[in-house]
């Protein structure tokens, strides 16, 4: 029975076509599979470049491309189309191993060796060589092979490289595209190749280099595999590993180490990865994030990776909220968590009562961003504080004013057993300094960006230091709350123990790059307080650019949204492979309303409501942190939602919060709009949200 290969380009593929043409596919790869004979359903194609390539005849219209060893039983799927344009593909590519990863790799033969004829035409010309600090020796240590080096040491310009993006072997073109931006051959081996040499690679055994692919290619045996396969086909992906996040998820750490890298690097793979390795050892476990819905995504993600009960039972996932309050109920006793409705009407009692000039907001952020954030306890502390971030200057006299506020604010909270999520953090903080021992081993961060300074001292204190005690997940650009810190503040030192991931393998290259627009030109800081950038972030699948649409009312865009979820169910999209997103939770529960009354299938993502299979979510623009889906909408980006007023600090009360709030509101909609893998569609009523004047343009 032959086995089979079903490489990630197939499956974007079947998943575009109509459904009918979606079932016959299956069906024939069915047949294909359960055969004892594969060969007698493939067909012979004439006229190509490798004659590996064969085709499966899906009906009168439909081919499938398939990779067929000249000898055994393992077959690879590689592309499904219409019959002309599977064959347009398949005619002029051929396939090889890299000798540095030992990955199959596929190119457009015919295209490199006319750019090559080209360029020796032109190459008399007097131009510096692109490659010439790059050795050959360099070069095929790297994976370039002889017709790549040829091609290579004919540029001069980094355009040319560019335009062959997709036409050439994709980890080839990495490597001399980090090459061409500064990156030194070690560098290349480390980020790119991966810094892992395989074992003895035979350029030959195209069945090796498969089987060293699972983050490209899925091995299935019997129609189940494979019905389960295609009914989840991103499923199968999400947890795999290419080199770099393979080595960053590994690799023994003499203290804390992070890794970085721009939406749909791989963050959160490397996390549970990571997480699952050092459960593996032993080790106890705490995989932790900011939100209730990320610990739920990443528990299910962890039991498709992990399926060992023992294994699974060594990992806690949890929020830092939730372990904070299980230490403080087990070694403090019980409280009442403060409503935020509630905080701010004492703040406003202590405003009133003490007839002060301040806002409610400003004290109530000067209390969480200096007084929480730096641990301060004392009037002498708190004038020595550093206000980096708060805008407004506070001389002595202004500075006393607000500690007797923030006395009596923390003296009412004592008084009635009031706690906040800070405070029952601050408190979590001193139970783990009384400890005997750290409850556990390990902790491993996700979507760190998004957590204040008093939960980093909970995670500081719930493993002892040393090696492999901290793996931390994060990226800046997607910091969508008034979190700013810096871990060596907290007791967190990196010391160089940082990995980036720079390639995106979720969104398609139009909707990462109209989403980078909005962070143009923004000073982003990292966890190390230094300024970081996107910069080399792109990603390896094309598709169509986002589309935009305004109305001139808030029921035509609702009616239009309509139009467009439709559309993508009648492609064949799954109702559960669809995100609604709102700035808003009143717009998203419209939306959501709009939807059912349509007769369309939909759930609100709540705190406490998870989606349910069959059914499209709609949620807010925060509660898309960490998902993903084929297709997503961001409805309502209009000048009145985005930048939403009471989220933005006022310019003459602080303009350095102003700034800071209106970053925070970029940075959420560049979330929002990165949750989309495929299709990406954005509107609004009335005047459109500024933010999108760069993102259009």
């Amino acid at each position: 029975m032959p086995r089979l290969g079903i490489h990630q380009d197939f499956l974007q593929d079947l998943i575009r076509l109509e459904r009918p043409i979606q079932q016959k596919v299956v069906e024939a790869i069915s047949k294909f599979e359960q055969s004892s004979h594969a060969g007698m359903h493939l067909e012979k194609l004439h006229n190509i470049r490798d004659e590996r390539f064969k085709s499966i005849r899906i009906d009168l219209k439909y081919r499938g491309i398939v990779l067929a060893p000249e000898s055994g039983d393992e077959f690879m799927l590689l592309r499904v189309d219409s019959h002309d344009k599977a064959y347009e593909w398949v005619k002029h590519r051929r396939v090889s191993v890299n000798m540095a990863t030992g990955y199959m790799e596929i190119r457009d033969d015919a295209i490199i060796t006319d750019t090559i004829q080209g360029l020796q035409k032109i190459h008399g010309e007097t131009v510096r060589p692109l490659f010439e600090h790059v050795s050959d020796a360099d070069m095929a240590r790297l994976g370039i092979d002889d017709q790549m080096l040829k091609f290579a040491r004919m540029l001069s310009d980094v355009a040319m490289l560019e335009a062959l993006d997709g036409k050439l072997p994709q980890i080839q073109y990495d490597v001399l595209f980090g090459l061409a931006a500064g990156m030194s051959p070690e560098e290349v081996w480390n980020d790119v190749v991966g810094g892992i040499t395989p074992e003895a690679i035979d350029p030959d055994d195209l069945v090796a280099a498969t089987q060293r692919m699972p983050h490209k290619v899925a091995l299935v045996e019997g129609p189940e595999e494979l019905m389960e396969l295609f009914a989840k086909p991103f499923a199968r992906w999400r947890v795999y590993l290419h080199p770099l996040q393979q080595e960053a998820a590994f690799r023994s750490y003499s203290g804390p180490a992070q890794v970085t890298g721009g939406p749909g690097t791989g963050k959160t793979v490397v996390a549970l990865h990571r997480a699952r390795h050092l459960a593996r050892q032993g080790g106890r476990v705490l995989l932790t994030t900011f939100t209730a819905t990320l610990t739920r995504s990443l528990a299910e993600s962890l039991r498709l990776l992990e399926t060992d009960d023992e294994v699974l039972s060594r990992i806690d996932v949890l929020t830092v909220d939730q372990v904070a309050r299980r230490l403080v109920d087990g070694h403090v006793g019980k409280f009442t968590l403060l409503r935020r409705d509630e905080e701010k009407e004492i703040w406003r009692r202590i405003i009133r009562h003490r007839s002060l000039e301040f806002t409610e907001k400003f004290l109530q952020e000067e209390w969480r961003q200096v007084v929480l954030a730096q641990g301060v306890t004392s009037f002498d502390a708190y004038l020595d504080a550093r206000r980096i971030g708060r805008g407004r200057r506070l001389g002595p006299v202004q500075r006393a004013k607000v500690w007797r506020a923030i006395g009596e604010f923390e003296q009412e909270l004592a008084d009635n057993n009031y706690r906040t999520f800070e405070t029952i953090c601050v408190e979590a903080t001193r139970v783990l300094g009384e400890l005997d021992t750290r409850p556990y081993d390990h902790v491993v961060v996700d979507e760190a960006q998004d957590l204040h300074p008093v939960r980093w001292r909970v995670i500081r204190g719930l493993v002892a230091e040393g090696p492999d005690d901290l793996f931390i997940a994060n990226d800046t650009h997607q910091r969508i709350y008034d979190n700013r810190v810096s871990l060596s503040s907290v007791g967190i030192q990196l010391a160089g123990r940082s990995t980036k991931l720079k390639i995106n393998y979720r969104t398609t290259e139009e909707i990462l790059n109209w989403s980078c627009a909005m962070l143009a030109g923004e000073k982003i800081v990292d966890l190390a307080g230094q300024h970081t950038s996107l910069t080399g972030c792109r990603s390896e699948i094309h598709g169509a650019e986002p589309e935009l649409y305004g109305a001139s009312t808030k029921n035509a865009e609702l009616t239009h949204l309509i139009e467009i979820v439709q559309g993508w169910l009648d492609a064949g999209v799954q109702p559960e492979e669809i995100g609604i997103a709102a700035r808003s939770e009143m717009l998203a529960q419209s939306a959501a309303e709009a939807l059912t009354r349509a007769g369309i299938d939909v759930v609100y993502l709540s705190r406490e409501k998870d989606g349910t299979e069959r059914h499209i979510r709609a949620t807010t623009m925060h509660r898309m942190k960490g998902l993903e889906f084929r297709c997503v909408a961001v409805i309502g980006v209009g000048a009145n939602q985005l930048p939403y007023a009471n989220a933005i600090t006022p310019l003459e009360e602080d303009a350095t919060t102003h700034a800071n709030d209106l970053q925070r509101e970029r940075c959420l909609l560049f979330v929002a709009s990165t949750r989309a893998r495929e299709r990406l569609y954005i509107s609004w009523h009335g005047e459109p949200s500024p933010f999108l004047n760069l993102a259009s343009s």
